[in-house]
Parts: C-alpha cells; structure tokens; sequence
C-alpha cells in the first residue's frame, strides 16, 4: 500500500466515513448474529463497529504487522485478530454467524483469488449466516490513488453473478458512490427435501 494510501485508511476521517455513511447501509437489516468474522479489516477503521454489535468478532489481516498493531488495540476485548490470509481461512465449516468485508476486495490481485477468499467466507458461515461489505467501484481517481498499489475493483453486474455461482443466495448490491452488498449461506436442508 502506497504512503497515501496507508494514512487515509488508518486515519480518524475514513473511520468517520466509514462508520457513518458506509456500515449503515451495508449491514443495514442484517443479522450479523453472535460471532462475526471480519475479512482484511486493515487498520481496523471498520473493526470497532462492528465488533459493538456482536459479542464476539474474529478479525483476520493478512498483513503482519497490521495484524500485530490490530492485536495490541484489541488486547482484553471481544475481538480476536488472526494473522492469514481470507483465502485459505484456518476456521472449521459453519464457524461464524457472519461475515464482513470492507474496502478491502480490491486489493486482492486477481478475480480468482477474490472468489477463493468468497468461498473461503462462505466455508466458514452457519447455515443462513450473511456476509456484509462493501467497496469502491472503478474510478480513474482511484486508479491514480492506487499508483503502486493492488488495485483490482469489483464491476458489480460481474460480482452478483460471482456470488450466484460461488453458492450465495438472497443477495443484494447497492451501487451509488460505491458498492455495498449482502449475500447469505442457504439454510440448512431438512431431511427429505428436494
């Protein structure tokens, strides 16, 4: 991540925005459940609200030493930051109520590698469970913004049939400034039913 880039995503301001206009209308009517996992929450500007509104969240970063700085201001709370990577998740199936990822998809180098990170998330989700997030769509701002960065964004018409095919139902995108979606694991089949 360029120097630019680290300090919006780590500043006061983002997690205003963030916090304010962003998670709102993404978790929206959720039900995030008991225990969420958050999926490469950074410096954690979408971390603490989240975790206010579940009893346990699991935050899962990729990058080392945001992990470790993530750890150290979580220490003696409900969250508990694993070092990983979202595509090859260290969590049994059917671990988590949800799931959220925010602005962070299009860091993820290629489609494919997103969509192992999705089934990833879906793996790991209850029976019903949701997964909440939301990104930026392209831009070239952003693209400039990116300069030496990952930068792959999600074209949302492509994304809603990525989740179809990955095994997600009930799905809902919004696209305005930027994109916000919601996808849910199938409930559980009875015994007998087709």
């Amino acid at each position: 991540m360029n120097n630019h880039h680290a300090e919006l995503c780590a500043s006061p301001q983002w997690a205003a925005l963030l916090h304010d206009k962003v998670l709102p209308v993404a978790v929206a009517d959720a039900d995030l459940g008991k225990e969420l996992i958050e999926v490469g929450p950074g410096p954690g500007a979408a971390t603490e609200w989240l975790r206010s509104r579940v009893e346990r969240l699991t935050a899962v970063e990729i990058d080392e030493a945001a992990a470790a700085l993530l750890a150290d201001r979580y220490a003696g709370t409900n969250v508990e930051v694993r070092q990983g990577s979202g595509a090859a998740l260290e969590f049994a199936d059917d671990s988590f109520d949800s799931a959220a990822c925010f602005t962070m998809l299009h860091h993820v180098p290629t489609t494919a590698l997103q969509n192992r990170l999705l089934a990833e998330i879906l793996r790991v989700l209850r029976p019903g469970g949701v997964l909440v997030g939301a990104d930026s769509l392209a831009s070239s701002p952003l693209h400039e913004f990116h300069e030496g960065d990952t930068y792959n964004p999600v074209e949302p018409a492509a994304f809603l049939v990525r989740l179809q095919t990955l095994g997600y139902v009930d799905i809902t995108l919004g696209v305005g400034t930027g994109l916000t979606f919601s996808a849910h694991k199938p409930e559980a089949r009875e015994e007998g039913e087709a």
